[in-house]
């Protein structure tokens, strides 16, 4: 298989105490591109991103989203395809630090991503805060690239990476769980690597 030309091993514990590579899983140097329908194309000058639902409603464009807390994340990508990419860096505003300068309500337990062209994915809203997730922009040093989601994508580390939608522009803050695109298509609603949770 053409992915795994140049297989990567990894061993140890990554930054959170879990085996670097999770349970059915290769590593390799590439980084594949995995999108559902055509890839939408967004200027930084044209992005916009929107919270709503239980939270006071906002809208950044790019220029104010740059001016949040800006952090550099080294951290591992797993891939539900059974692939791993180890220590890349990736650089924009840990969810936590957006939320910081929120007004969410009490009652708000799930976040529910939107992105340009449609899809969305849903997490609990604690998981969110507590498991290092980025609003990246930048990866290794450079732009991230529109295939993988540029100008700005969600990157959960500790998930699945589907749970962290590419093209983000929306944000719905929520009461009750419902299911993403690829939830409803039969992919797991908690969608950990070290449990092998795939699908349903």
């Amino acid at each position: 298989m053409a992915l795994f030309d140049r297989k990567i091993s990894a061993t140890g514990k990554n930054t959170f105490g879990k085996p670097k590579l999770p349970s059915g899983q290769e590593g390799t140097s590439k980084f594949p591109v995995l999108t559902y329908g055509p890839t939408p194309k967004i200027s930084v000058r044209e992005w916009r991103l929107k919270v709503w639902g239980l939270v006071e409603e906002k809208i950044w464009s790019w220029d104010e989203f740059m001016k949040l807390p800006q952090t550099k994340l080294k951290a591992d990508f797993h891939c539900v395809t059974h692939w791993s990419r180890f220590d890349d860096e990736w650089e924009g505003v840990m969810f936590k630090d957006l939320c910081a300068v929120l007004n969410v309500k009490s009652a708000a337990k799930y976040v529910m991503q939107h992105a340009y062209g449609g899809y969305t994915t849903n997490l609990p809203l604690q998981w969110m805060l507590d498991e290092d997730v980025i609003l990246a922009h930048t990866f290794n040093g450079a732009p991230l690239p529109t295939d993988h989601g540029g100008p700005l994508r969600v990157f959960t580390p500790r998930r699945y990476a589907w749970k962290g939608a590419k093209w983000l522009n929306g944000l719905e803050f929520m009461s009750d769980d419902k299911p993403g695109f690829w939830e409803v298509n039969g992919y797991s609603n908690t969608a950990d690597p070290w449990r092998e949770e795939r699908f349903w």
